[in-house]
């Protein structure tokens, strides 16, 4: 699988020049505590943010987005999911109203089962604020990490043994990278 490099820290304290550090780790122990680490009581009028940085693997695709997914238990007790795109490849805008960016777009020659890295990005870093934080509710952040499309095993497949898939079977994938969640505790 692919071997992406992922760092993921959340504090209250990262600003947006704290991405273009070239030592993202350096800020983010400094700022903040590591994926798997917990966010103590929000400060009076502080709302968390998180540095996350990606890399993509030497030999593999490029980066097509990094997203923040948030978990929390609302006031009525509901649990409650929702994901936010935080950085991305090329000039994409996102949607005015969904907040969305819209796909990265595909290099992947099916019949030949290749690809290649001329869309997406090889690195991505970026801070982001949760737009939606209340420092009443518990909440967990972990960072996703997506790459451009490349072919799925089953095009490879079709190529090697000279058979035609049926329609359905999908012949892409992007792969992903999952970070380890950081908590934050009221």
């Amino acid at each position: 699988g692919t071997r992406m490099v992922v760092r993921f820290f959340g504090g209250f304290d990262f600003e947006a020049k704290d991405a273009s550090d070239r030592m993202p780790a350096r800020v983010g122990y400094t700022k903040g505590v590591p994926m798997g680490g917990d966010l103590s009581k929000a400060p009076a009028g502080k709302t968390p943010t998180f540095l996350v940085a990606a890399l993509k693997d030497p030999i593999g695709a490029n980066l097509d987005r990094i997203q923040v997914v948030k978990g929390w238990i609302d006031a009525k007790g509901e649990v409650q999911e929702k994901v936010y795109d935080v950085a991305w490849s090329g000039g994409r805008k996102p949607d005015a109203k969904s907040g969305k960016v819209p796909a990265v777009g595909s290099s992947v020659n099916v019949a030949e089962a290749t690809w290649t890295n001329t869309i997406g990005a090889p690195e991505l870093i970026a801070v982001w604020k949760d737009p939606d934080f209340d420092p009443k509710l518990r909440a967990v952040y972990y960072a996703r990490v997506i790459e451009i499309p490349t072919p799925r095993w089953t095009a490879y497949d079709q190529k090697r043994f000279g058979i035609k898939m049926a329609d359905t079977v999908p012949m892409t994938v992007q792969e992903r990278a999952y970070t380890s969640p950081i908590w934050y505790t009221p």
